[in-house]
């Protein structure tokens, strides 16, 4: 237990140092699991990921052509609004970014913000520069397996910071479990959490956690 302890004290000094650890958050070697509402049942046979709103054409990926798109891999920290981040995560899953340039899918010149519609309807909003960074991945595998049910399997969105890139860095929350649609829009529209008070920008290294206070 002490050599855990002082082991992690000693990491998170590191990665301070580094300047990798935001304001306010400590670090764990845990990945805490954090949601609202139960975990749901995925059937691969009926599952499907919607995409829609403000792009050229609607489509519809089953589980199988989904996991047909171009794969990609990124190594990221996480930062949760509940104070803890974790370092230097593999994830691997499809990169909206990659969607777009490949022609996958056509946005509208009036296309700003990103909704992503999860299950029990639970939405989670980011401006669309943010949806198509590098650091933002529809993922379905964390750490080489596929994602476990109460992190989000079959696919989550996921946000984290890249060390050394320059990139607005949410927090974890902005990155949706479960997810079932890509709603693109032109005005921004307030998801789940941020209804509930949480700050709509998020951004860890300015440590908006809350709209208020």
């Amino acid at each position: 237990m002490l050599n855990n302890l002082f082991g992690r004290r000693q990491d998170e000094a590191r990665v301070r140092e580094a300047g990798r650890l935001p304001p306010g958050q400590a670090l764990t070697n845990r990945f805490p699991v954090l949601h609202y509402g139960p975990v749901p049942p995925f059937n691969p046979a009926t599952w499907d990921l919607r995409v829609f709103g403000e792009v050229e054409q609607e489509a519809a990926w089953t589980w199988e052509q989904f996991n047909q798109l171009p794969r990609t891999k990124i190594r990221m920290d996480l930062h949760c609004v509940t104070r803890w981040s974790k370092f230097d995560t593999d994830w691997e899953g499809v990169a909206l970014k990659t969607l777009v340039e490949a022609g996958l899918i056509k946005l509208k010149p009036t296309a700003r913000y990103l909704m992503q519609h999860c299950e029990y309807g639970f939405t989670v909003n980011v401006p669309l520069e943010v949806a198509l960074a590098p650091n933002f991945l529809l993922a379905t595998h964390y750490d080489g397996q596929p994602l476990t049910p109460d992190h989000g399997y079959p696919l989550r969105g996921v946000i984290g910071h890249i060390p050394g890139a320059e990139l607005k860095t949410p927090y974890l929350w902005k990155g949706g479990k479960w997810l079932r649609g890509l709603e693109f829009m032109a005005q921004d529209r307030l998801g789940f959490w941020e209804q509930a008070g949480y700050h709509n920008e998020a951004d860890v290294w300015k440590e908006e956690r809350f709209a208020y206070g």
